[in-house]
């Protein structure tokens, strides 16, 4: 036997094995969430006979779409390898001067909405400042605005709930589009039309560029301080959004409303496959995470598991998302 033969024999069996570990790196990649998400709801819908109820369906919905809304703008920001700390206290500031711009006894819809928004894009404008302009790290900048939001909402606010809204504003927290809640409505709404400037747009590229490689985005072109600007604002902005739509649901503004949101927005983004260093990852993704992050939280619920289990499940299942994505880009 010649040494070329021998040589092939000893090396085609290493080529086979990347090539199956290759495979399955694009496997897991393409459809590994969607199949535990679809294991999930089987192993539920088995173990609880009121999970498929369609009244408990349309809840896990709506209260996955608060934190949902939410982790659609924090796709955009991850991807540009950053993070965004201030969003669950821009849900509680924007509460509170929503509430006090929707008082009861009025027919108050569109100045709320336009007040909350408007609070959301400069916040997400502050936080985008310190970042480009101050060359503050995201994790600090964001880390800063979190308790400066948190106390702006406390002060406004005395510390006490800003309660009785319009009722043409409550509806967008309790109403119903045809057979849909109001929150599921804008959760998928913004969904779509997130997921279309992500991957349909220059803007969207814009920010895949940036986040993969800031030096080459700036060489090509790419304004990376523009495109900062951009996904921070628009971050802000959602998390607005998010903030509107659980005002009107509890009919007042609470102070310490958005507590935590944060860390469940980044957890739902990490386990639908977006990279923590940047230039990877989807809104569709992100959707599925949180959905599976709402139902396994609704499983153990109907299942009694005790409360005390349920922060480190969800702390469970972030690991093994961050161990999962690490390998397939491995």
């Amino acid at each position: 036997m010649s040494a070329t033969s021998v040589k092939d024999l000893i090396e085609k069996p290493e080529l086979d094995e990347d090539s199956a570990l290759t495979k399955a790196k694009h496997f897991v990649g393409d459809y590994g969430l969607g199949i535990l998400f679809i294991g999930v709801l089987v192993f539920l819908s088995i173990a609880s006979p009121h999970f498929l109820n369609s009244e408990n369906i349309w809840n896990v919905l709506r209260q996955a779409s608060i934190v949902g809304v939410i982790a659609l703008g924090m796709t955009f920001v991850m991807i540009t390898a950053g993070i965004d700390l201030s969003v669950g206290s821009i849900v509680g500031v924007t509460g509170i001067l929503v509430a006090k711009a929707a008082p009861d006894g009025t027919s108050a819809v569109i100045v709320p909405i336009i007040v909350g928004i408007g609070v959301g894009a400069l916040i997400g404008f502050i936080n985008s400042a310190m970042i480009v302009w101050g060359k503050i790290l995201p994790f600090l900048a964001t880390l800063a605005m979190l308790a400066l939001a948190r106390s702006a909402a406390l002060v406004i606010s005395g510390g006490t709930v800003v309660s009785g809204l319009s009722e043409p504003f409550q509806k967008i927290g309790s109403g119903y589009v045809g057979p849909v809640p109001a929150p599921v409505v804008i959760f998928f709404g913004a969904a779509v039309l997130t997921d279309f400037v992500l991957s349909r747009t220059k803007f969207g590229y814009h920010v895949y560029a940036v986040g993969g490689n800031e030096e080459s985005a700036q060489k090509v072109g790419i304004s990376v301080g523009k495109t900062l600007f951009g996904v921070y604002v628009l971050t802000g902005v959602l998390a607005a959004v998010s903030g509107i739509v659980l005002t009107a649901r509890l009919n007042g503004g609470v102070p310490l409303s958005g507590t935590g949101y944060e860390l469940q927005a980044i957890a739902a983004v990490v386990i639908g496959g977006t990279s923590l260093f940047g230039g990877i990852g989807s809104i569709r993704g992100t959707v599925l995470g949180v959905l599976l992050i709402g139902f396994v939280l609704n499983g153990m619920d109907l299942l009694n598991v005790s409360s005390y289990y349920q922060q480190g499940v969800q702390g469970l299942i972030l690991v093994l998302a961050v161990l999962l994505n690490r390998w397939r880009s491995d």
